[in-house]
């Protein structure tokens, strides 16, 4: 954890999401929790790993009855300094990996929008995605967000000339899979291992869409469009989203699962 706690109190998470290019992802997931919650707002929603509250508090403010389960002390600070106390918001600390205070079939949509950012084993992502089943009722619906590795290959280890400084460290196996440790903050995966984890749960996959798509290739870009320009990119983002030829070259993904 003290590699997590170092990077999240040094590091503008709240910056990134508000960022032109960071927003693709927030809009595209915020697009399909509300397609989930059919605008029925008697339904729970836990988000575990809910950071600085970005999509707790959005979802508290219209009305929605939310528990925020985020790990880093900070993170919850700036999460709570953003409420009035009208909403209907209930500010916890905790892991992931240990959802043991609520009970079995309490929510209606779990969000894990970060958790498996920092997790690095089979076993730890399980552990989580397990948890989070089991929290959410019959017929309700988990999200759970994921780093790509393929965007790193790219960005990262040519596009930033780290090749031989990760192949030094051991940091890729012979088929160009990332190998990460706590040290490194993110974990990355494939589109395989996702579905190797949704497999081991009792859940059925309703999408698996790329959060972000192409935008964080051209970050400068993006962030340079004018609101009309912007408002295209974000169209065109969604028209394409769900496509499967192109989710494992986005930074993000958003796998939407239904439990059985």
């Amino acid at each position: 954890m003290d590699y997590l706690e170092s990077y999240y109190n040094s590091y503008d998470e709240e910056g990134r999401l508000l960022s032109r290019h960071g927003s693709v992802e927030y809009i595209t997931t915020q697009k399909y929790i509300h397609e989930a919650l059919g605008g029925n707002k008697q339904k729970r929603i836990l988000e575990v790993g809910a950071g600085t509250g970005r999509y707790s508090v959005a979802l508290a403010k219209e009305g929605y009855s939310v528990v925020a389960l985020e790990l880093i002390e900070r993170n919850l600070s700036i999460l709570k300094s953003k409420l009035t106390g009208d909403e209907q918001l209930q500010a916890l600390q905790g892991n992931a990996l240990d959802l043991s205070r609520f009970a079995d079939d309490s929510f209606d949509l779990t969000l894990v929008l970060g958790p498996m950012y920092h997790l690095y084993t089979k076993d730890e992502k399980l552990r989580a995605l397990s948890e989070a089943v089991r929290v959410t009722k019959t017929g309700g619906f988990i999200m759970v967000a994921y780093c790509m590795n393929e965007p790193t290959v790219i960005n990262y280890v040519f596009g930033q000339n780290k090749l031989w400084e990760t192949l030094d460290a051991d940091m890729l196996t012979k088929d160009w899979h990332c190998i990460s440790e706590p040290k490194d903050v993110f974990e990355l995966v494939r589109i395989e291992d996702i579905a190797e984890l949704d497999g081991a749960v009792d859940v059925k996959r309703v999408k698996l869409i790329a959060a972000d798509g192409a935008t964080n290739y051209m970050r400068p870009l993006i962030d340079g469009m004018d609101e009309a320009t912007f408002s295209k990119w974000v169209e065109y983002h969604l028209s394409i989203c769900e496509r499967q030829d192109l989710i494992g070259a986005s930074h993000h993904t958003l796998d939407i699962l239904q439990k059985k």
